[in-house]
């Protein structure tokens, strides 16, 4: 299990982002060399978890519970053969591109080591923006990648370090409950009867997944 490529992204103007101003920095390209990767902010609000990178929606995307999004190569091939295009490292908008890795049934909670530094933990899946739709310009892309059910993963920093392409990915700790990255997803989408048992991944979840988690485990239970 390795890190393929390491994409930061610089903010843009674009005319399909709901962004003030029109930002976007979801256009991000694979750097060689070491990139320092930290929280961006220990109070949950911010832009990305690497150096140089840019979060252009923080309503949306980015702080500490979404410090670093991860995407699987094996994916991006797979959707090069859906779509009949190239796919770079980078063009889904993640920070990083994994080889040999399961990133959609990586375990809430879950914890990497990237390099001999760098600790994150899984804490939510990507759900598809218009943002994202049309920079790949791809008809009906979020129903489809929605149906797909393999969004990559968000990450926070529990350690910070650095990072580059060829570093190994090890798992550290995989916590004791089913929820995993694309568990949680369909849960979000098409899959609500899963709702009641999200719970389970507790705070290890990012603040807005366990918000909700709380309130659909409530509304199961009949106390709401």
């Amino acid at each position: 299990m390795e890190l393929l490529s390491v994409n930061i992204g610089r903010a843009r103007v674009v005319s399909y982002t709901d962004t003030a101003g029109g930002f976007t920095g979801i256009d991000k390209r694979p750097v060689a060399g070491p990139v320092t990767v930290a929280s961006p902010d220990p109070g949950g609000e911010g832009g990305s978890g690497l150096a140089g990178d840019t979060v252009s929606d923080p309503r949306n995307h980015g702080g500490a519970d979404q410090a670093v999004y991860a995407f699987a190569r094996e994916d991006l091939d797979r959707w090069e053969t859906v779509l009949g295009r190239e796919l770079a490292p980078g063009v889904f908008g993640e920070n990083l591109t994994t080889l040999g890795v399961d990133v959609n049934g990586t375990l809430i909670g879950e914890r990497w080591q990237i390099g001999d530094e760098v600790v994150l933990e899984a804490t939510a899946p990507r759900i598809p923006c218009r943002t994202f739709a049309e920079w790949l310009g791809e008809r009906g892309w979020v129903k489809r990648f929605t149906q797909d059910a393999a969004p990559g993963a968000y990450f926070r920093v529990l350690r910070p370090g650095t990072v580059r392409a060829g570093d190994p990915v090890r798992v550290l700790h995989r916590p004791d409950h089913e929820v995993t990255v694309a568990f949680l997803f369909r849960a979000r989408t098409t899959a609500p009867e899963l709702r009641p048992r999200v719970i389970a991944a507790g705070e290890a979840l990012s603040r807005e997944e366990h918000a909700r988690a709380v309130k659909w485990a409530a509304a199961a239970a009949g106390t709401i």
